[in-house]
């Protein structure tokens, strides 16, 4: 709804002369004029200052909100595809990888195709074991509204061994053993070569 404009001086007087010149409808009903002459506005109150403060000062401290399990979890529960014996070796790092590939320092776009020449290279070498080395990741985190993940790599390389076309390929991925490179790691044991 539009707010009411009040006439100014000069339209007051050029309505004044124009209701005088002018003969009612009704002769015998008596109206007053409305009274259109604007009223005077109400002078503002100076409003309180604002209380200094910082932004983010009653802010929690900052959690991560990750609705899955942590990576090593979800490794672990995973189904042994392999020999349990082969497997319980490889866990306590007694089978020493044949190749290894460090993807440390690259980008996502730089590393999967790497990775994917790389396993598909050992498996067609009759490799069985290979290590795969993301290095733990550094906390970028800087504090914008979707949080960012601790070592990309690390999380990512297990979802592109379960994909085609290298989840063909992989019979059991583990992160690796202390010697190996511990959670900065993978162990890859890859199905024989046809």
């Amino acid at each position: 709804m539009r707010k009411p404009r009040h006439l100014s001086q000069e339209e007051r007087a050029l309505w004044d002369r124009v209701a005088e010149r002018a003969t009612p409808l009704h002769a015998d009903r008596e109206t007053p004029a409305p009274d259109i002459t604007p009223k005077p506005k109400k002078p503002m109150a100076a409003a309180d200052p604002l209380p200094t403060f910082k932004v983010g000062e009653r802010a929690q401290p900052r959690r991560h909100h990750d609705l899955m399990r942590p990576l090593v979890d979800r490794l672990a529960a995973s189904p042994v595809n392999m020999d349990s014996k082969s497997f319980g070796k490889m866990k306590r790092g007694k089978l020493k990888p044949e190749a290894r590939i460090d993807l440390h320092g690259m980008t996502m776009a730089e590393a999967h195709p790497e990775l994917v020449g790389f396993i598909l290279n050992s498996q067609a070498m009759s490799r069985r074991l290979v290590l795969v080395i993301t290095g733990k990741g550094k906390d970028r985190d800087d504090g914008g509204p979707i949080p960012t993940r601790h070592g990309v790599l690390r999380h990512q390389v297990p979802q592109w061994l379960a994909l085609p076309p290298l989840s063909q390929a992989i019979l059991q991925v583990t992160p690796a053993h202390m010697r190996h490179g511990g959670h900065g790691a993978y162990y890859v044991y890859l199905r024989r070569g046809r």
